[in-house]
């Protein structure tokens, strides 16, 4: 903390728009290692499935809820944390924590140790979300958040690129090897963040001047929530995309290859381009849109979330009910960058609908909500539910099981555009100035 009162960070509204955006590009570094991390084991289930000799429902409780466990028994404590300390040094900490245990996944030889590695690495990533989102609303007005975590969300497209791409690691030298790859270079840029980024006052760019607390308890987070429509709509929104999108996501590459014949290296080759490609194109799409939307009314961007979801609904349908490899990769072209449209707006609705004691926590709850969807509900419901089927389907059980999750999105779509109800009122109560610039 005494970097922080020695030397004032810069901002974007102070006239230092480059270190602003490092900090956003560091940032988002770090949230692609996150993905990464993530992402890998749903590239890696066939390989580990075979060597390990699982059932699909142990590959859900592996790939999903082992990694939610502690992401979201940690995250509120995390965030709370986040809230009242230096929010540099506990994201440089947990970005090295989750990277030294992704790399020990390496060394694991039976189901109960990759497990227990796995649940370590959530652990720390419960770090790195939410304390990021808080700085970055320090560094950015509230009419600009929307537009800077879209930037950041960059980082989901790059993580989950490399994430698509380890088949041909795991294919050529093991699926060991990958978890080696991708450890080391999180314990690298940790070190970087501490030297490099300061941390700022919180609150300072809100527009009013009233005294920001110390600290939130708990009963007041959820005394507010309570209090607040729109945040049980982006709550329930988000779980549902999540379950929708991420769910269908994580046993994508499994259906390329059990229901379109792929090779884990082709498969992982065609998502990595989609993610890489397609998903940077939205995301860079989706932050022009933000800062077209940033001068309306803050209800423009609830709709735009709605809007994606249905886009998107469509292109799920036909991907995952086709039986033609070229009309389901075409699906998938549109159906997973639309996704990506989803990821850095709903960080700055919840950044804009807390107050600056609460924010790391209001994102913590955000991102609880995401990962019991889409790493705890849907992993395990779709491993349950294709095993239920196999002996009927075969080899085709697991598309039987992830095709009436394709519909979950016009669900989520309803309540983005709830949220939207009463939302200006809302930004204000957070003590946001709702004034032009």
């Amino acid at each position: 903390m005494a970097i922080a009162q020695s030397r004032p960070a810069p901002t974007a509204q102070s006239g230092d728009a480059p270190y602003a955006s490092y900090v956003v590009t560091m940032l988002a570094a770090v949230y692609a290692l996150n993905i990464a991390d993530r992402y890998v084991m749903s590239v890696l289930i066939e390989p580990i499935r075979t060597d390990l000799h699982l059932t699909d429902s142990a590959i859900g409780f592996l790939t999903g809820v082992s990694l939610a466990f502690f992401y979201v028994t940690a995250g509120l404590p995390m965030a709370a944390l986040a809230d009242r300390t230096n929010r540099v040094r506990l994201i440089a900490a947990s970005l090295a924590a989750w990277s030294l245990f992704t790399a020990l996944c390496g060394i694991t030889r039976t189901y109960w140790q990759l497990l227990l590695a796995r649940v370590l690495v959530g652990v720390g990533e419960a770090g790195g979300t939410p304390p990021s989102g808080s700085l970055i609303s320090d560094f950015f007005g509230w009419r600009r958040r929307a537009f800077a975590l879209s930037l950041y969300s960059l980082g989901a497209a790059v993580g989950s690129m490399i994430g698509a791409g380890a088949g041909y690691v795991a294919e050529t030298w093991g699926w060991r090897t990958t978890f080696f790859l991708l450890g080391v270079p999180g314990l690298v840029l940790a070190v970087i963040l501490v030297l490099t980024i300061r941390e700022p006052v919180r609150g300072r760019l809100d527009g009013k001047a009233a005294p920001v607390p110390a600290r939130a308890q708990l009963p007041e987070l959820f005394a507010f929530i309570r209090s607040s429509a729109p945040i049980r709509h982006c709550l329930a929104a988000s779980f549902l995309y999540c379950l929708w999108a991420w769910g269908l996501l994580w046993w994508t590459p499994s259906f390329l290859v059990r229901s379109m014949h792929m090779s884990l290296t082709d498969a992982g080759r065609t998502l990595a381009l989609i993610h890489g490609i397609g998903g940077t194109a939205v995301l860079l799409t989706t932050s022009a849109v933000m800062k077209v939307l940033q001068n309306r009314s803050p209800q423009a961007v609830p709709n735009f979330i709605a809007l994606a979801c249905i886009c998107g609904t469509p292109a799920a349908i036909l991907a995952f009910t086709t039986t033609s490899p070229a009309t389901a990769t075409i699906a998938l072209w549109v159906f997973v960058p639309i996704t990506y449209a989803v990821f850095g707006p709903p960080y700055s609705l919840m950044q804009n609908l807390f107050p600056p004691h609460m924010r790391a926590q209001g994102l913590a709850m955000l991102m609880i909500a995401s990962n019991v969807g889409n790493l705890i509900v849907a992993p395990q419901l779709i491993g349950f539910a294709s095993d239920a089927l196999a002996a009927r389907y075969g080899t085709e059980s697991l598309r039987m099981a992830l095709t009436p999750l394709t519909l979950v999105g016009l669900w989520s779509a309803f309540h983005w555009w709830r949220s939207g109800r009463g939302i200006e009122q809302a930004v204000e109560r957070a003590g946001n100035a709702l004034t032009p610039g």
